[in-house]
This record gives structure tokens, sequence and C-alpha cells, in this order.
């Protein structure tokens, strides 16, 4: 038990699956059981059958009050060229027993990420087009996450175009 809150190796339910260059770098025990790890390479939740790594480019929202760390998880839903298409699952509430130094890593590797951000209005909603950094990775990937109810076409169409505007700067 002491070596998941301070550190001293790789935590028994993460042995055997953190990729070879990945680290644990805050832990917290949650109520009634359980843990949270946020690693190099993103944050370990609970799952199913043991844990499972939700990369810090696919965190969308982290909130952080009362003792609970609520999560907004990213699914990819598609492509529009070079983008990458997000829509967000519903958020997913931990309460933490001994929030250690976990809530200001994860909020600070998925602001990190981040290389800009901007919001554009289209047919029914808008759209935030986000650049990232996935960790791992070399370069950056353009994530476009539009509201519910945005006209997904008109989202599609510009998504690309923003996209092929990117990579036309970067050449």
């Amino acid at each position: 038990m002491f070596r998941r809150f301070f550190g001293g190796g790789v935590p028994a339910e993460l042995d055997g699956v953190l990729a070879s260059e990945e680290h644990v770098v805050a832990t917290a025990g949650l109520r009634p059981s359980g843990f949270l790890y946020a690693s190099s390479l993103g944050l370990w939740v609970p799952a199913q059958e043991g844990q499972r790594r939700v990369g810090w480019h696919l965190i969308s929202k982290v909130t952080w009050g009362n003792g609970v760390l609520e999560v907004v998880e990213a699914r990819e839903s598609g492509t529009a060229g070079d983008a990458v298409l997000l829509a967000d699952e519903r958020p997913v509430r931990y309460q933490l027993e001994r929030p250690n130094k976990l809530p200001d890593v994860v909020h600070n590797r998925v602001n990190g990420s981040i290389r800009s951000r901007h919001r554009r209005d289209l047919p029914g909603g808008g759209v935030w087009f986000v650049q990232r950094k996935v960790p791992g990775r070399d370069g950056i990937v353009l994530q476009v996450r539009p509201d519910p109810g945005s006209d997904e076409e008109a989202v599609r169409r510009v998504a690309a175009e923003v996209a092929a505007k990117i990579r036309e700067a970067l050449q």
C-alpha cells in the first residue's frame, strides 16, 4: 500500500500493461475502492477487467472539486481530411479518497497536450478546433469537436478545409 501512494515501482494493476516508455507519475485511491493512475501517456481508469488508459489527447474536460474528479472522455467518431472528429462521452465522476497530486497532474497533462484551440460557429451549433500533441507520437493532430446538433456535413467540410490549410502552411 505504501508504494502505491508514494512511488517505488509499477502498481500491480498496471504491471505488464504499461507501454515500454510509459511511467506512472501520480496515483489516487478511489471511494469505495480502486485507484486512478496518471501516467506519461494518459489517465488509467477502472474498467470491467482491470484498468484502461485514456490518452491525454482524448480528455475533453476535467474538473476537480469537493473530492470529485470529473472526466469527460472523447471518442474518435471519424475523420475529415487530416482532422479527427470527436464526440464527447458522458462525464464520469471519480470520488478520490486521497487526491495526492493527481488532480493537478491530470489538469496539467490535459492542458499541456493542447497547442492551440479555436471556436467557430456553424449551422445548428458551433465547433471547437483543437491542435494537440499526442503523447508518444511525433507531430500535432487536429481534433474537431462539434456541439451536439451541429450540421454534420458542414462540420466535415470545414474540418477538411482547415486541415488542408494547416498542412499547406506546414509545407
